[in-house]
């Protein structure tokens, strides 16, 4: 079954570390969603400007969480399931009950402060993701305490992915796979385009619950967009009611979260035999997906990946159609760092993960992208093998 464990935990930890000494801070402190289920392996239940959370990482020492108490039965069959890495949590209340001893949402800063001195870090070097208003009253009460922003190195913690993580990331590509199938399956003109990418996510937790029972997934998107309307990569704002039209380019975007990662799978689909002219794009999008997929290797700038679809439809002569940048890095979120990946010039890792998602997009006609989602190597390899043939995307004619 794939999941993450504590091999994931220690490989983790120890980058948290190399950040820690490369900066010279004494704890990393955790506040969003995204990182603090990156941090703890716990599906954040909450959203953290309405109720704040705090994961704590010391150097030297063991980490600490603050909660709000909505989170306790979650924490509990986190715990059983042996799922949750750090099991030191300080609960606090959203709600003045008198009979409840827990301190209250006013009074985080000062949970905080206390948790942070009894760890010995009221004189500490902290990185934080930014500075909040709670951080900011913890740091009136331990006016010694040094809070450091350190986002893009904390946002480089989530760059490489493990061989456990991208095994749990390739079952959720073999689930997209499967679904894409049934997309095929199920096109056919006069069908409600919501309606269509509502059975598909029923068709997706009924396999999901056949592959994974007892695991964590999500259904973050079953979307399509039909006709016209697919020539706005997120739509045209008037999908309720739409139905698919003899004709219509459809494109899909399936994303499912699989035990705190994602993955993406999109394709282009054709509702009866295309025109030559849709014809040309879908495989100038298609050699593009092909090429950015080809240009992920370890060593490579980051960009190439951007430069090498682009590259492909210059050439068809599509250019004018290009709206967005080739792709982004993919993990814990579906769309995660570096979110810059046209003007990133580093060098390419390991074992990094990238959706190479070239798209064209013609008023009028429709858009076309083909998205596959794509692990570096000296030999790129992708996570997603739906068909790229301009057979298997026509539906019927």
């Amino acid at each position: 079954m794939p999941k993450l464990t504590q091999t994931t935990w220690k490989y983790r930890r120890d980058k948290m570390q190399r950040v820690m000494d490369t900066l010279q801070l004494d704890a990393l402190v955790f506040t969003s969603g995204d990182f603090f289920q990156f941090a703890t392996n716990f599906h954040t239940d909450v959203q953290p400007w309405e109720r704040p959370i705090f994961a704590v990482f010391p150097r030297n020492g063991d980490p600490f969480l603050i909660m709000n108490e909505l989170s306790t039965n979650h924490v509990r069959f986190s715990i059983e399931r042996a799922k949750l890495w750090v099991t030191d949590i300080s609960f606090y209340a959203e709600h003045p009950k008198v009979s409840n001893r827990l301190p209250l949402y006013t009074q985080i800063h000062e949970l905080l402060a206390e948790r942070l001195r009894a760890a010995g870090l009221a004189r500490a070097r902290i990185g934080v993701e930014g500075i909040s208003a709670i951080l900011t009253a913890v740091n009136r009460m331990l006016p010694e305490l040094q809070l450091r922003p350190c986002t893009p190195e904390m946002r480089s913690l989530r760059w490489q992915k493990n061989d456990e993580e991208l095994q749990v990331m390739q079952a959720a590509a073999g689930i997209a796979d499967w679904l894409q199938d049934r997309y095929r399956e199920n096109i056919c003109p006069g069908r409600l385009v919501q309606e269509l990418d509502c059975a598909m996510a029923s068709l997706f937790v009924q396999e999901a619950a056949e592959r994974f029972p007892g695991e964590h997934f999500e259904v973050i998107r079953t979307w399509t967009l039909s006709g016209p309307a697919s020539a706005s990569p997120h739509g045209d704002g008037a999908s309720c009611g739409q139905r698919i039209k003899e004709g219509d380019v459809l494109v899909n975007i399936i994303i499912p979260r699989l035990n705190g990662l994602t993955i993406e799978n999109e394709r282009t689909w054709f509702c009866g035999k295309p025109t030559s002219e849709q014809a040309a794009l879908w495989t100038a999008a298609k050699d593009a997906n092909e090429a950015a997929v080809a240009a992920a290797k370890t060593g490579n700038p980051v960009s190439a990946i951007d430069a090498a679809a682009q590259a492909v439809i210059e050439r068809a002569g599509f250019a004018e159609y290009i709206k967005h940048r080739t792709g982004h890095a993919i993990g814990v979120i579906h769309h995660e760092y570096p979110e810059d990946m046209a003007f990133s010039f580093r060098p390419l890792l390991d074992n990094e993960v990238y959706s190479a998602e070239p798209g064209l997009y013609v008023y009028g006609i429709g858009g076309f992208r083909l998205d596959d989602t794509v692990v570096v190597g000296a030999q790129p390899r992708s996570l997603t093998n739906t068909p790229r043939t301009l057979e298997y995307a026509t539906v019927g004619g």
